[in-house]
């Protein structure tokens, strides 16, 4: 119970202050919209150099936890597909339901990791998340394409899977770490000292952006679908990924940090991404919205069962 009080129910008072502010009219949206954009291509990138890129040289991830948490993602997202398409979903609807069904919200993990492991522990997520955000948008824009509305050509689907692989800042703050920490070189005081302090307002704003977008009106509607979609990221991932973890072997603090990610509520980026690509962007706001309230006791209940 000491860990859910000390390292789950912060993360969730910052999420529900961030809504108390946006409902009092404290913070306008352009403010949650600026802070974001800071966030995601400046503040978290540091937040993920610095503690990648510190581990040193003897960081690594064993092969058969980057297997597994690969293959439960890939056994979710086929279930996901195989029910839009027994359940008649539509297709403006599908590609939205697939993706938040197994993408994950990296503020969320991170906060509760580095509250419960500190540095070894964020190591070890940001290895993990630097194989596993290029995988998910690769399942991702590829389905969102195939049911979407509008044709794509050859070169504007190429545009797209570069835009959401390459130019991902967080796959590129995670490679860069992943590739100092090997280097052996240690970061200049004034450079670690300056990351600190950048990547230190990374998660206070992501999460109080989160509460911020949380909204109850938003699950009007589409309660079934959405409710769905958590089940599948918050209860089938985690247990496949289990069964699979504990196949390959895989324990230890490796296994929790795995299974924490697992547990995680779908990304707030599935909203931008639907918008993107002519699919059901409301569907992913519902979805948002009820998997980052109920992600609570999936959270918990790792913690209280791996920790």
């Amino acid at each position: 119970m000491a860990h859910i009080l000390d390292n789950v129910l912060p993360v969730f008072v910052l999420i529900a202050l961030g809504r108390l502010i946006m409902a009092k009219g404290w913070a306008p949206p352009a403010f949650f919209a600026a802070s974001d954009r800071i966030v995601y291509f400046i503040f978290f990138p540091a937040l993920l150099f610095l503690k990648i890129g510190s581990a040193g040289v003897e960081l690594s991830a064993p092969p058969a936890l980057m297997a597994a948490v690969l293959a439960a993602i890939l056994v979710v997202w086929a279930l996901s597909l195989v029910y839009a398409r027994l359940a008649g979903v539509a297709p403006y609807q599908a590609g939205t339901f697939s993706q938040v069904s197994y993408r994950f919200n990296t503020y969320v993990g991170m906060a509760v990791i580095l509250s419960a492991f500190g540095e070894e522990g964020v190591a070890r997520f940001g290895i993990l998340i630097s194989m596993a955000i290029p995988f998910i948008n690769l399942l991702a824009v590829s389905t969102l394409v195939w049911y979407s509305q509008a044709s794509y050509s050859g070169a504007q689907k190429a545009l797209l899977a570069f835009k959401a692989l390459l130019a991902n800042p967080l796959i590129l703050s995670c490679l860069a770490g992943i590739a100092w920490a090997h280097s052996g070189l240690e970061l200049p005081l004034f450079l670690k000292r300056s990351l600190a302090l950048a990547g230190g307002l990374s998660l206070p704003l992501a999460l109080l952006s989160i509460g911020g977008a949380l909204a109850l009106t938003k699950l009007k509607g589409r309660v079934a679908l959405s409710l769905l979609s958590c089940l599948l990221k918050l209860l089938v991932l985690p247990l496949v990924g289990w069964s699979l973890l504990s196949l390959a072997g895989v324990g230890g603090l490796s296994l929790t940090v795995a299974m924490i990610f697992l547990a995680l509520p779908t990304a707030t980026s599935a909203y931008i991404l639907s918008t993107q690509m002519n699919s059901d962007a409301d569907l992913a706001g519902a979805a948002i919205v009820l998997g980052t309230l109920l992600s609570f006791f999936s959270l918990s209940a790792v913690l209280l069962i791996f920790a």
